[in-house]
């Protein structure tokens, strides 16, 4: 509760700034896409903890029993490299899923006009690095934290999700404020923003 927090925090900081200060008037359309950021990666990640507490359950059976090799902290290339490793395909598989879907939620926005951002090629490249910034990190958690809490003898189906998502909400908040930043820096600054 308290991770997420952080995200409610950064957005009304935010908020209040866009509204009070002009300068600030580019983040008027950040509240849009903050579920899409949010919601999408903390799904995708959901999954991925949950295929490997499936694992853990049926290779271990119950929380705590591993073997003596057993790691808890993997090393990054291995988890979304190496080509024998049932967890890398899915952590490849679930950030290819990441930009089609990303796409069609931008292109909805676009459609119903929602917010006070015009999307341009060039929102759509740094708000898709973002995203994939975001998600690969929390993938990488999600390996680490599902492997810790069973190693501790916690079943991860109940501890990890949460943790994993309330992660997402704060780091996809602060990666948006970050892009919608480097974005008016860059000089793709909207014509309509207030209006």
């Amino acid at each position: 509760m308290l991770i997420s927090s952080g995200a409610g925090t950064i957005l009304e900081k935010i908020q209040v700034l866009s509204r009070n200060v002009p300068a600030y008037k580019y983040f008027l359309g950040l509240p849009v896409f903050q579920p899409v950021m949010n919601g999408v990666a903390g799904n995708l990640v959901a999954v991925q903890a949950s295929r490997i507490s499936t694992h853990l359950h049926m290779a271990y059976g119950e929380p705590g029993n591993f073997p003596g090799d057993f790691y808890v902290c993997p090393n990054p290339f291995y988890s979304f490299c190496a080509r024998n490793y049932m967890n890398a395909r899915t952590a490849r598989v679930l950030l290819l899923i990441l930009i089609p879907g990303h796409l069609i939620f931008i292109f909805a926005i676009s459609i119903f006009k929602g917010g006070h951002t015009t999307v341009t090629l060039k929102f759509v490249v740094v708000f898709i690095f973002v995203a994939l910034i975001q998600v690969a990190i929390l993938l990488y958690i999600a390996e680490f934290l599902t492997h810790f809490v069973w190693k501790r003898g916690i079943d991860p189906d109940s501890f990890t999700i949460p943790y994993l998502t309330s992660l997402g909400d704060l780091s996809g908040t602060a990666l948006l404020v970050f892009a919608f930043w480097f974005l008016y820096v860059t000089g793709d600054r909207d014509s309509d923003v207030g209006y």
